[in-house]
């Protein structure tokens, strides 16, 4: 399966979970944004969501800074 993340073309093996994705991209458990098809995604929606073939998904990680 191919899908657009972070504006870039990228395969991974279908199908696959938001949670999934996450953990493959070292990201879980941290405090991220996730756009899914241009939807904001909840964070209690992160884990019921599905990546399929051809999705564009926006990840932001949020950090703080002074």
């Amino acid at each position: 399966m191919i899908i657009t993340l972070n504006g870039d073309s990228r395969e991974f093996d279908a199908p696959l979970s938001m949670t999934r994705l996450l953990e493959t991209l070292g990201l879980a458990g941290r405090p991220v944004v996730v756009e899914h098809n241009r939807t904001a995604l909840l964070p209690r929606e992160i884990e019921s969501a599905q990546v399929s073939d051809g999705d564009v998904i926006e990840i932001v990680q949020i950090t703080a800074g002074g």
